[in-house]
């Protein structure tokens, strides 16, 4: 039975944007990158995994994280940019064992070879972190069924703070449709898991977008026929 609507709170729409605050930390070659990795603030390296997906990304669309693009661009290391450019953050529980998944590709080059990959002084990797401020649109949803028409109108700043960013807040570390659904009682469970199955990391925001709207727009569309 779906609990009576005013038993369960009211999903609010947010909005957020990022402001990018240099750390000082600086690498010029790969060495350098792994001693900054060990210690740096792991919302610096949540920024250069996940920060790129509100910003235009321009250079090397293949690189979906700054670490596999500054191997690529910066130290032409086009190895070492396949192997960082194919992790999924998504696929690791928290920053910090993404942060060694890191440290151990790296080492793992480092050992590979006598010479160590230095990067021109214009081309140095800056460690960067952000802060995040978030906005209340006002916008609430009361019924389930109202994400239909209220996810496609979805700006991409939140897309990204309640699909993606919510992993970060949420008990579970699941993104926020997920958790408000689940206080349903198991009612929509089926759409639960359907979300769950929305790769969070490699397509655009966009596309991310189309891709929780057909699955709403499906799930209602088959529950009502």
């Amino acid at each position: 039975m779906i609990p009576k609507k005013n038993a369960i709170e009211s999903f609010s729409i947010k909005d957020c944007a990022v402001i990018a605050i240099a750390t000082g930390r600086r690498a010029l070659n790969l060495r350098e990158l792994r001693e900054h990795l060990i210690s740096v603030d792991p919302d610096s390296i949540y920024h250069h995994f996940w920060g790129g997906l509100l910003r235009p990304r321009f250079d090397d669309p293949d690189y979906n994280n700054d670490f596999a693009s500054w191997a690529y661009r910066g130290l032409h290391e086009v190895k070492l940019a396949e192997r960082l450019g194919v992790i999924d953050p998504s696929d690791f529980p928290d920053m910090e064992d993404l942060r060694q998944e890191l440290i151990d590709i790296i080492e793992e080059r480092l050992e590979e070879s006598d010479i160590v990959p230095w990067a021109a002084h214009d081309r140095q990797f800056n460690f960067i972190t952000t802060h995040m401020v978030v906005f209340d649109t006002n916008k609430r949803l009361h019924d389930p069924r109202e994400l239909v028409k209220a996810v496609p109108f979805m700006s991409l700043g939140s897309i990204f703070y309640h699909f993606i960013d919510a992993r970060r807040r949420t008990e579970d570390n699941i993104d926020d449709f997920r958790a408000w659904l689940s206080g349903y009682n198991g009612a929509y469970q089926g759409l639960v898991e359907e979300i769950a199955s929305a790769e969070p990391f490699f397509p655009t925001l966009t596309e991310l977008r189309d891709q929780l709207s057909e699955i709403f727009e499906r799930y209602f569309r088959e529950a009502s026929s």
